[in-house]
């Protein structure tokens, strides 16, 4: 037995029981083998005709040929309604539900920023190679919400390579009254690339923290300064704490300086991290001799200038991710070899970059890959806006090390 094209669904939702049909999940459900074979429905759906329990036969016995169970019987008439319906609406397709992986089971999987550095720097250098790295990735799409001074971003990315299908919803709010509730915050949708079902849920907060400090450490690593004794961050969010920790780990500073505009949250952070943290008055007795700056601000105006930065410093820019936001004045964009994590973002996204007119020297991807030159002689920024095949492999790799524990 066939049917048209048209009707050629894998599974099927609408079954008949005896002279009553019933709609309920494909999976649900199995012909019996001693039950009668599939058959047309008279209004030309596919249903499975099946023997009705007799007395004798009780639950499970020879006549039990379905037992579903929560599912509602569906009056003759109701099946007229829905034979009258187009057969996709009909059809359900077998898929196993989605799985929520919330922020303490990403960090379970995600306890260190350093397991992401080698697949970020693959993902970066794929990035950078055209079609030829498989990376698809437009521009991110920002919402504002302008009656509550936020905003909304989608993030898709497919990484052939990694065959790995994302996209990531990010809100960004600047919340002056009620600090409790973060600035940022993320969720991030893993799918299956061979069929586009849903796999994961997952919290993006702690993968966005991480993946942005990580490739803040691989920028580092090519580009700060030899024998770099002086770390600066500016700024005491979440990022800070997430660039303290790779930082600290990855690098031998002999000192850590942090400057908040809230003097009382530096000095939290300061207590609240392992080792000894410098609290400074000011953001440039912070930056006043340091070889490695990170700003990850809230600022919408310079918070750094280019006459407080030493020679040959190495600066990750974390913040001011809107085209009118500056955390960097002129003199220090014009003065130092610009790098970026994408060209197209930095020209359409950084006020740094907009509004300097400053010129871009390479994608960070470029230099992982040995296209283009590391200058670590030289002052050197590297502008992160964050792009999203950096939360992909993030994603794919927290997927994958649950998955392997379950």
């Amino acid at each position: 037995m066939t049917l048209p094209s048209q009707h050629t669904p894998r599974r099927f939702d609408l079954l008949a029981v005896g002279k009553q049909p019933l709609l309920l999940p494909a999976r649900d459900w199995t012909r019996h083998p001693d039950g009668p074979l599939s058959q047309l429905a008279p209004c030309g759906r596919m249903v499975a005709q099946l023997q009705q329990p007799g007395k004798e036969g009780g639950r499970g016995g020879p006549g039990q040929n379905l037992q579903p169970s929560g599912h509602k019987r569906l009056q003759p008439e109701a099946h007229e309604s829905l034979c009258s319906r187009p057969a996709r609406a009909l059809v359900t397709m077998s898929a196993a539900p989605p799985v929520f992986l919330g922020s303490e089971v990403v960090e379970k999987h995600l306890h260190r920023a350093s397991l992401l550095i080698p697949s970020l720097e693959a993902a970066l250098a794929n990035f950078s190679s055209g079609a030829e790295g498989g990376v698809v990735q437009p521009m991110r799409t920002v919402v504002p919400v302008q009656k509550y001074s936020g905003f909304l971003g989608v993030m898709p990315a497919y990484s052939a390579k990694d065959d790995a299908l994302t996209t990531k919803l990010v809100t960004f709010y600047e919340h002056k009254k009620d600090s409790s509730v973060p600035s940022h915050q993320a969720t991030i949708l893993l799918f299956d690339p061979r069929n586009g079902s849903l796999k994961a849920v997952m919290d993006g907060s702690v993968i966005t923290a991480k993946r942005t400090a990580a490739v803040s450490a691989i920028a580092t690593k090519f580009l700060m300064p030899a024998d770099s004794e002086v770390l600066c961050i500016l700024g005491a969010g979440v990022q800070a704490h997430s660039h303290y920790e790779v930082f600290t780990e990855q690098f031998s500073f002999k000192e850590v300086r942090i400057w908040n505009r809230t003097k009382e949250n530096a000095l939290k952070f300061a207590r609240s991290v392992k080792g000894p943290v410098q609290v400074c008055s000011s953001a440039q007795e912070a930056v006043t001799g340091a070889d490695v700056i990170i700003t990850v601000t809230m600022a919408t105006k310079p918070i750094l200038f280019g006459e407080w930065i030493k020679p040959g410093a190495h600066i990750n820019a974390i913040g001011a991710s809107r085209p009118d936001w500056r955390e960097l004045d002129d003199e220090v964009m014009k003065k130092s070899v610009l790098y970026v994590d994408s060209r197209e973002a930095a020209l359409n996204e950084s006020g740094d970059v907009i509004l300097s007119r400053a010129e871009i020297f390479a994608e960070l991807g470029e230099v992982v890959k040995g296209t283009k030159p590391a200058l670590p002689e030289k002052t050197t920024v590297f502008k992160s806006l964050g792009i999203a095949i950096e939360d992909t492999v993030a994603a794919k790799l927290v997927y994958d090390s649950w998955s392997a524990g379950n």
